[in-house]
């Protein structure tokens, strides 16, 4: 596999796979360009060195048709502004005559976006013909769609074989998605803290599995905290819980006891009458919680035990946020511990955000230039700290 930094682009047709799978509006606005952005240093390297660029990506699930509502087509004015006025030519096509022939005529320095890959069905199935296809349009191929690295599609895992490896390389974003997961996963500074939250333990059962065989300290928020605690015999109320999880929930807690690993679980929590931005709220401790009420948010005196532990961390990884933040009235824990963590990065500590939620409560706070690296891969990254093979990585080390 080359390297982007040492590969020089002048007169090559460079391929990129980028994420542009990005949240549009009803009127087909941008809501977050955080992808997009993401991918500007790779693209603007290839035109600055007198390359030329032909782009593609998946956006939303077509699944397999054409559809408006899904088009790429909706962004080529946006990307055309972030690249500081370059002219964006798009093909309606990913796949032949007419994506052959806009490539062919892409001149240095100009930049061709293809069509929806996943308006074929052909590039979910990972099908060789058609990667083949896609191929046939660049002189290199450049991965750097780290959100679709877990998934063995055409575009991200089967074109890497139709360019030798000189001709394939990580661009920039990608790069800095597998160094930075590699720094926590393989080179943590202790203490180690992991921070999980989100709604369910089962979504989460193989990430805090493999942590505790790393971690020095595993913080636990959001809904799944209710299992964990249903599971110590407290009433969780109304709060969301697995209820076929709670051998598995008191199973973890062991394992972290044997393995010394410190598990924090909520000391109280801001509980609400309704799932509602307008809920009436107290805050109790967990041997106060009453049933007709749900658990939505982490109260005070958890707020407090875990900012300490963030703060005397040197590595930390946040996946899943601690309560309902999207509700204002719910936000004050997710908020919080966003805070410790910005504080414990402005001490030293590396502190890596990943997964969706997270990502999104880091922008929402706008903490994002606060911490050490907020990862762009949501379910790439989770699978590749379950320490599951990435299709999309592997592929291209080959």
């Amino acid at each position: 596999m080359a390297n982007i930094t040492n590969f020089h682009f002048k007169d090559k047709k460079a391929l990129i796979r980028v994420d542009f799978n990005v949240p549009l509006d009803d009127k087909f606005h941008i809501t977050d360009d955080t992808r997009i952005k993401a991918a500007l240093p790779t693209i603007q390297k290839v035109i600055s060195e007198g390359g030329s660029v032909i782009l593609m990506s998946h956006l939303g699930r077509p699944k397999g048709s054409a559809s408006e509502k899904y088009s790429l087509k909706h962004l080529i004015a946006h990307l055309s502004t972030l690249l500081n006025g370059v002219a964006v030519k798009f093909s309606a096509a990913c796949i032949g005559q007419a994506a052959t022939q806009a490539s062919q005529d892409l001149k240095a320095g100009e930049v061709l976006l293809l069509e929806n890959l996943r308006f074929h069905q052909e590039e979910e199935k990972g099908d060789e013909a058609f990667a083949k296809s896609l191929a046939s349009l660049g002189d290199v191929y450049i991965n750097d769609a780290f959100g679709t690295a877990h998934r063995a599609h055409a575009s991200t895992a089967i074109i890497a074989k139709f360019f030798d490896a000189n001709s394939r390389m990580f661009g920039y974003l990608m790069e800095a998605e597998v160094n930075n997961a590699e720094k926590v996963m393989h080179n943590s500074e202790y203490p180690f803290t992991a921070i999980i939250g989100g709604a369910k333990v089962s979504d989460k059962i193989l990430i805090i599995e493999m942590l505790l065989n790393k971690a020095s300290n595993i913080i636990i928020g959001g809904g799944m905290a209710y299992t964990f605690l249903k599971s110590q015999g407290f009433n969780v109320g109304s709060s969301l819980c697995e209820n076929d999880k709670l051998d598995l929930a008191n199973e973890l807690l062991n394992k972290a006891k044997l393995k010394g690993v410190n598990f924090y679980l909520p000391l109280d929590s801001i509980m609400a009458d309704q799932f509602s931005p307008e809920a009436q709220s107290k805050e109790v401790e967990n041997a106060d919680m009453s049933d007709g009420w749900m658990g939505l948010d982490i109260g005070s005196k958890t707020i407090g035990l875990y900012q300490n532990v963030v703060l005397n961390s040197k590595t930390i990884l946040w996946n899943g946020p601690m309560g309902v933040f999207e509700f204002e009235k719910f936000q004050n824990g997710t908020k919080e511990i966003a805070l410790a963590i910005a504080e414990a990065t402005r001490q030293g500590a590396f502190s890596l955000i990943g997964g969706g939620d997270s990502v999104a409560a880091i922008n929402k706070f706008h903490l994002a230039n606060d911490v050490s690296y907020v990862s762009t891969g949501g379910g790439a990254l989770l699978e590749y700290f379950e320490g599951k093979e990435l299709p999309g990585i592997t592929a291209m080390k080959a």
